[in-house]
Order: C-alpha cells, then structure tokens, then sequence
C-alpha cells in the first residue's frame, strides 16, 4: 500500500462496473470524485452472478467506449481484471443468506446471482481496500446486500447509494438497455409509468388493491412487456408491506421481461 494512503491523506473512493458504460455509472464516478482524492472504477463482467447464460454471453461489451467515457470524465484508476486473475480454477460460490435481503425477489428469480455479487465485490474491497463505494439506487436490493455484506466482514467502507438516473421519458438508466429493440424501448416507459401511478395513489387506495390495479394497467398499456414481480416493501429489509404508517419507508420494486431482456426498477413511496 501507498505510504500516503496509509498516514490517510488520500480517500480512494470505488465505483464497481460490469462496462457499457453509461450517464447512470458517470453519475456515481462524479460522487466519488466529490469526497475522495483517488476514484478507481472496475469493468468486470462477473461470470458467477448470472443465473443465465445467454445474458452472460450478451451482455453488452464496448471496452474503447468505456475507456473513453471514464477518461473524459477524469476517472484516476480504471481496474481491468482478467476473470482467470480474480478466480481459481474451479473456485466455489459461498452460499450467501441474508435472510430476506438475498432470499425473495432477485434472490428468488436470479438462484445464485447474490451470491455471485458478494464473491465479487468481497474480493474487489480486498484488493482495492476503498474507503467508499459508490452503488447506484436502481439496483436496490443489492445494495442492500452490500450493505449486510460490509457490516458482516467490518470492512471499513462507507456505503454511498446514488441517486437512479432516467431517461427522458423515465426509463432507469441501465446497460441493457441497449440490447432493446426500437419497439421495446418505447414500451418499456411503462415501467416507470407504473411506478409513479403506485406512488401517486399510495394514500388513496389499499396497498394489495393498488397492486392489482398497477398490475392490470400495465397488461393494458404493453402488449410486449411481462411483469415477474411488483411489490411494495419496507425498504429497510424488503419485507412485503399490507400498510404504511407514519413510521415505515416504503418501496415499490418492479422487475419486467422485454423479449429477453430483463429490467428492474424502483421508487421509493413514502419516508
């Protein structure tokens, strides 16, 4: 380790990626360049966090691009790692359990991907040993994991969720985006759509009735869209919610198939 980084004068703030990136990954390089003296951003498409081949195989990949966006935007380090320099040969996934946070909603339609995220990122603080990490809200529940993953090991990292940046027509900011077709991508304004019809009459109409009802709308409004889960939760744990009352803070996940392209979103309802 650097002799400056161990008398503490330099901050390394970490932004973990997976590439193809986007104003969404910027956002959160812009927040640690805010509060710390080095950012160091990582491009690693993790293999043991996809459940699915095929999304492995096509996930987006522009290294030049990204190259290019982080050093226009002043990013200090970019960590590149080879997957044969992160794992050993057959090399075995922990089995994570978070109780709720790992085991319902992703954890229950991904089998496996938390686990996958927390080997990752576990082996990515050893290595770069950040003093903040920088994740984005869209991806809330793994932040939520994060979050269990630091307090559990003690790593001496401060957890940052950023902000989730949108489109202009409100669509989350996400890499795979651009694996949607022209017709899809206009479709798929549905999804924040939903999300602010639930937050609109969260106080007007019953929680499981206003489900039902967001759920019947988005049938209605996307012929090319499906949904895989919408609910609404406490987003200290991810608990299903029957009732909000002055002291929860509640959250609206959503997760939808395009096609074959998977999307998930959020939106917090209530503090």
């Amino acid at each position: 380790m650097h002799d400056e980084r161990l008398k503490g004068t330099k901050k390394i703030g970490f932004v973990p990626t997976m590439g193809a990136l986007h104003d969404g990954h910027i956002s959160l390089i812009k927040a640690s360049k805010k509060n710390n003296q080095i950012t160091v951003c990582s491009i690693f498409v993790n293999p043991t966090q996809f459940n699915n081949l095929e999304d492995l195989e096509k996930y987006p990949r522009d290294l030049e691009k990204d190259i290019k966006f982080l050093v226009e935007h002043e990013c200090d380090v970019l960590f590149l790692p080879e997957v044969n320099e992160i794992y050993q040969k057959d090399e075995i996934k922990e089995v994570i359990d978070y109780g709720n946070v790992t085991n319902d909603f992703e954890g229950k339609f991904r089998p496996g991907h938390f686990d996958g995220v927390v080997m990752i990122v576990k082996k990515f603080f050893q290595i770069i040993e950040p003093d903040n990490t920088y994740f984005g809200q869209k991806d809330y529940q793994q932040c939520l994991v994060i979050e269990h993953l630091i307090k559990r090991n003690q790593f001496p990292v401060n957890l940052i969720i950023c902000p989730t940046l949108r489109e202009h027509d409100g669509l989350a900011m996400s890499s795979r985006n651009a694996r949607l077709t022209e017709e899809e991508r206009k479709a798929a304004a549905i999804i924040p759509q939903t999300l602010n019809y639930i937050k609109q009459h969260i106080h007007q109409i019953p929680l499981n009735d206003i489900i039902y009802l967001a759920i019947e709308q988005f049938k209605k409004g996307s012929s090319l869209m499906n949904i895989e889960y919408l609910d609404i939760v406490d987003s200290k744990n991810i608990q299903h919610l029957s009732e909000i009352n002055e002291t929860t803070k509640a959250i609206v996940l959503i997760a939808v198939w395009c096609g074959k392209i998977r999307l998930i979103d959020n939106l917090i309802l209530a503090d």
